[in-house]
Formats: C-alpha cells, structure tokens, sequence
C-alpha cells in the first residue's frame, strides 16, 4: 500500500504575499461596511447653587448618545460608572452626590445625601 500524499494549496507569488492579499482583502471589506450609528455628544454648563452654603459651582455634563440610546455620561471631564434614563431625566451619581439632570427643563438638581443640596440651570455649549 502507498501512502497518500496530502498537497496545499500554496499561493502562486508566494505565502507571505498570499496572507498580504487576505490581509488586504479583509480591510477592504471593514472599510465598506456600513458604519454602526454615529455617536454623537452634548455638552451641558450648569451654575448650580449648593444649599446651606449658598456657593455657586460651574458643573459640566457631556452626554453622549446614538441615534438609538445615551451611551456615556461625564461630569466635569470624569466618566460616570452608572446611569439611567427616565424620560427626560438623566440619573447618575459621583461619590456621595446623586445628580439629576433634566435634558428638557435643563435643569440641574443633586443631593449629598441630605446634607446639602443643589439646583441650577444648564445651557446648551455644544
């Protein structure tokens, strides 16, 4: 009995340019696949005044969403871990403040757990 010789197929310039040419066919098709919704972002300035101390703070909120669903939320440049969305209201909280924010309204109002409190108003930057 004789013993069956497999062959591969090897590609006719070689098999380092033939992974180039996969390589190369490969972007080309990630290139022309439709692009997944556009993220787009809102950004929010609110002067908010904390009770008792009656201190003013400048507050900056950037939402970003898609054409479906807000995606991030950050306050004053950091990435909140959690949010949530009811209607137009955006929930999240930052160490012990609970923030909510009215897109609608624009509105801001927070809690420090019943210590102090604050509430404002946001305009629209971007």
């Amino acid at each position: 009995m004789s013993a069956a010789v497999r062959r591969t197929a090897v590609h006719p310039l070689g098999l380092r340019t033939g992974l180039l040419v996969c390589v190369a066919g490969l972007v080309g098709l990630l290139l022309a696949w439709p692009a997944t919704a556009e993220v787009k972002s809102v950004r929010l300035l609110c002067e908010a005044v904390y009770l008792p101390a009656r201190t003013v703070w400048a507050r900056e909120v950037e939402l970003e969403h898609n054409e479906k669903a807000l995606t991030a939320v950050r306050v004053d440049g950091v990435s909140v871990h959690a949010f949530s969305v009811d209607g137009t209201l955006v929930l999240t909280s930052m160490d012990n403040e609970r923030i909510q924010i009215d897109t609608a309204r624009q509105i801001w109002h927070s809690d420090f757990r019943g210590l102090a409190q604050s509430q404002g108003r946001c305009e629209r930057t971007r």
